[in-house]
């Protein structure tokens, strides 16, 4: 019986493994270019540490968190979610107190929900999250820095920003009630997944997906009303901050995330390109977290942007292409060996170059189409009269010219005056 991945965690191959390195490479670039400082975090925390951030209300904790006991009998749970971990760590590591911080983590989560196109049990974010900084500017900060991904992927056509305020703890509270008791009146008419959450997460049945719960929502409280001065301000003051920047966006009351240690702002960048997974990014304020788990009172905000999701959105690449430079096409004995020693001396000549020998034997003609798939722009060839000769066959891939003869000794400075002229 043939062994199989797990369900829900998904193999990555070459050609789809390139577009999630196209949003790395975006990301890492521009969040260098805002002094953003890259950190790691462990797959495993205990699980306490997550029930008390989280929520013990919320979806992740009562039913989707991978959680057991290691052999020491303590509680263990593979992180379902960066932005607790990345609060444990920096308590831990003396980064809060008196100090303002801009940090980022990229890696797996585990979720153990019903797999889906765009929806993984195993699934790729990056996280970002600033501590220390207790303004609007700061908000418009990252979103201006996700706006900025986006136009360097090319996708800022098809993602919207959706903001929302919830407000500090009581406005939450004072809101939770009134939304309780109207949604109360209308208990036999929610679906079942909303009646349950009546009772555990009121929140999260404003973005219900249900036909019938969003008709009864829509003459329902709406959580602005019940705002408080200092957060009506902080949200109107980001707005101006996006307006100014030419950063467009819609305020969706229905945006409340779906963890507990959220307040202030919320939003989501949202696509119609993705079916039911629209959201590629989301995030907000969780100023009471780092007190909550043990610190001392820390404003923070941060975002988390799924890789799998993005990726679905770029254009698809080639899958039969390596993206190599330069192909080594080589027969016989001396000859691949002679290429073998020939590609390390380019590998240090064109360190920015894509190099690669064709291994394992084979006709010259099988090998030139090997070099022809692979999508490099040269293929070096070495036969018997080559290594005698000292010399190389250079044939262009990507272009009508002849193919010409060159000294094996002064091959790596022509690459290098070819690939200068490109």
């Amino acid at each position: 019986m043939k062994i199989q991945a797990v369900r829900g965690m998904q193999d990555i191959l070459p050609a789809q493994k390139k577009l999630y390195r196209r949003v790395e490479d975006a990301a890492r670039a521009t969040l260098d270019a805002y002094g953003y400082q890259e950190v790691g975090l462990p797959l495993l925390e205990q699980t306490r540490l997550f029930q008390r951030s989280v929520g013990e209300n919320t979806d992740i904790v009562a039913k989707e968190m991978y959680t057991f006991e290691d052999r020491n009998g303590d509680s263990l749970t593979l992180r379902p979610e960066g932005t607790a971990s990345c609060v444990r760590f920096g308590e831990e590591n003396g980064l809060f107190f008196n100090q303002m911080q801009r940090l980022w983590y990229s890696g797996p989560m585990f979720r153990h929900e019903r797999p889906q196109k765009g929806r993984y049990r195993q699934f790729e974010q990056i996280g970002v999250e600033c501590f220390g900084m207790p303004g609007p500017d700061i908000d418009s900060e990252l979103l201006l820095l996700c706006a900025r991904i986006w136009r360097k992927l090319g996708i800022e056509d098809q993602l919207r920003l959706e903001l929302n305020s919830l407000g500090n703890s009581e406005t939450r509270d004072q809101f939770t009630t009134h939304l309780v008791e109207y949604l109360s009146r209308y208990l036999n008419d929610l679906d079942e997944e909303s009646q349950r959450r009546l009772k555990t997460n009121p929140l999260r049945i404003l973005d219900s997906k249900d036909d019938r719960t969003r008709d009864i929502l829509k003459e329902a409280p709406v959580l602005s009303q019940f705002l408080d001065d200092e957060s009506r301000q902080h949200i109107d003051s980001l707005c101006a901050m996006l307006d100014q920047s030419g950063v467009s966006y819609l305020i969706n009351p229905a945006i409340v995330r779906g963890l507990d240690y959220y307040n202030r702002t919320v939003f989501e960048w949202v696509t119609d390109n993705l079916g039911a997974q629209g959201t590629v990014c989301g995030g907000g304020r969780y100023d009471g977290l780092v007190s909550q788990l043990g610190g001392k009172d820390t404003p923070a905000v941060g975002f988390a942007m799924g890789l799998d999701r993005l990726a679905m959105m770029l254009p698809s690449v080639d899958e039969d292409s390596a993206g190599l430079d330069i192909f080594f096409v080589s027969q016989g004995g001396a000859a691949r060996a002679a290429a073998v020693g020939l590609a390390e001396d380019l590998r240090n000549a064109l360190n920015a170059k894509s190099i690669q020998v064709h291994c394992g034997g084979g006709k010259f003609k099988a090998q030139l189409k090997k070099a022809d798939a692979s999508g490099a722009s040269l293929a070096i060839i070495l036969g018997e009269e080559e290594v005698e000769n000292g010399t190389v066959g250079v044939k262009y891939l990507r272009s009508r010219r002849e193919q010409i003869t060159v000294n094996q000794s002064e091959l790596a400075i022509w690459c290098q005056s070819h690939f200068g002229k490109e």
